[in-house]
């Protein structure tokens, strides 16, 4: 919550290396402030020269609290400091204790300004260094003409309202500029060029303009840290979502917060909503000027109907954009610890789906039993018996080494190892759940020595 505190009486007990941080702070936000303390940091005592704040020389007195609305308690005592906090309560003043957040009713976050732009990270306390660490991470990649940007959008605010009707349009409107043209002139220091540009945009604006856009995007396997920027900076800016089980709560929530969502996952013979619904939405909802967010697991080009469904975009003059994602086959064996490929192992990869459109799993077995290649099945699970069955029929080896990969790259994942003889028994006795992904091939026994992906709430893996 940012509070205005411009001309709000502030008090700061203590007048050291601490009480001079915050002291700043509140002297950054307009306050009126007052430091009290026996002795005083020479740069606190030269702030009060410089007429910045008042300085008294002197223990605090409780009276001292009566005319504050905002108290930091920064002494070197804890008791004094949480004396300080319960008559600030009582008085109802608003109390910030230095390195005893609980003892106070708000925290100082560290802060990044670009003023009028303000960002605020917080610990909750917890960790004030991890804050300032975190803010001078985000410091070092915002630019400080966005300090110029978000004052022009505030010069044309009130314009842009009386332009345009209703706040969808409004955000959608602002989005395009500050995302686009005007944002990258301001960026480069072109400011007038960016207020041209913009004006003619305001003049130039029509309603029925707006134009609806499809964004394809590839979820990954399951860790949020494997979306791309791209995908991620889309995510941000959607109306609607329409999204698959597949697609995790950590990376749903990712989501611009007010999107609507709209679940449409799929599994074996349950499908919340059929595909040919799936790609009528997309387009009646695109045709309402919305920007719609089309999230799936892994990459929506590998066993993922996204063909499908952007041909139907496309038959419909439906704007559309693709964003890959992680496929499976890549995410869930780096994090088993299992190369795909190796010289000494496998000069080739198959990706193959585990059941197809008639819910067959008839696949060419004679080309997957290869020697020297990895053969990888998505949705393999339930056909794990067929599947080994037909290979070793097919002339592999019943000692080729296999691994099933359950919730691959999430904390839940499990790898279950074996032979293409033993893993059914293998997976029989285990507790793997759907998602699963399949691995084939000699490069399944490089598994001990590489396997890197640990977490504290994974099961135990099954060798």
């Amino acid at each position: 919550m940012f509070v205005d505190v411009h001309n709000t009486s502030a008090l700061v007990v203590g007048a050291g290396p601490v009480a001079l941080r915050k002291t700043r702070r509140l002297i950054d936000a307009g306050a009126k402030v007052t430091v009290i303390a026996a002795k005083a940091h020479n740069k606190v005592q030269q702030l009060a020269a410089e007429k910045h704040i008042t300085l008294l020389l002197r223990p605090f007195e409780e009276n001292d609290i009566k005319t504050a609305a905002i108290v930091v308690a920064a002494t070197n005592s804890i008791e004094t400091n949480r004396h300080i906090a319960t008559l600030a309560k009582h008085a109802g003043a608003q109390v910030n204790v230095a390195n005893d957040p609980a003892a106070g009713n708000f925290i100082m976050p560290s802060l990044i300004d670009r003023s009028p732009l303000l960002i605020a990270v917080s610990s909750g306390g917890a960790s004030p260094v991890l804050s300032r660490l975190l803010t001078a991470r985000i410091d070092a990649f915002i630019p400080t003409r966005f300090a110029k940007l978000a004052t022009l959008a505030g010069e044309y605010r009130q314009q842009i309202k009386s332009k345009v009707d209703g706040w969808r349009e409004r955000r959608r409107f602002w989005e395009h500029q500050l995302g686009g043209q005007v944002g990258e002139l301001v960026l480069q220091g072109r400011q007038q060029e960016a207020e041209t540009a913009l004006q003619q945009s305001i003049d130039s604006y029509q309603a029925d303009g707006i134009q609806g856009e499809v964004y394809l995007v590839g979820a990954g396997p399951g860790d949020p840290d494997l979306l791309s920027f791209r995908a991620l900076r889309l995510m941000q800016h959607v109306d609607v979502v329409f999204h698959d089980r597949l697609v995790s709560k950590a990376i749903l929530d990712l989501v611009k917060p007010d999107a609507e969502r709209i679940y449409v996952g799929k599994q074996r013979s349950d499908h919340a909503m059929p595909q040919e619904t799936i790609n009528e939405q997309l387009v009646k909802h695109a045709k309402l000027g919305k920007r719609v967010l089309r999230l799936k697991g892994g990459d929506p080009f590998i066993f993922g109907r996204g063909g499908e469904e952007i041909e139907q975009l496309a038959e419909h003059g439906v704007a559309f954009q693709v964003v890959p994602g992680v496929t499976a086959a890549a995410g869930c064996a780096s994090y088993a610890g299992i190369p795909l490929t190796h010289r000494d192992h496998s000069q080739a990869c198959l990706f193959v789906t585990g059941h197809l459109k008639d819910n067959t799993v008839n696949l060419n077995w004679q080309a997957l039993a290869q020697p020297r290649q990895t053969v990888v099945i998505y949705m393999g699970l339930v056909g794990l018996k067929h599947i080994v069955t037909n290979l070793m029929k097919h002339g592999m080896p019943s000692t080729t080494p296999i691994a099933l990969v359950s919730q691959g790259t999430t904390p839940q994942q499990q790898v279950v190892v074996g032979s293409l003889d033993t893993i059914v028994e293998r997976i029989s006795l285990s507790k793997v759940k759907a998602p699963t992904l399949t691995i084939i091939g000699e490069v399944v026994t490089l598994r001990d020595k590489l396997n890197w992906f640990h977490t504290d709430s994974s099961p135990n893996n099954t060798q």
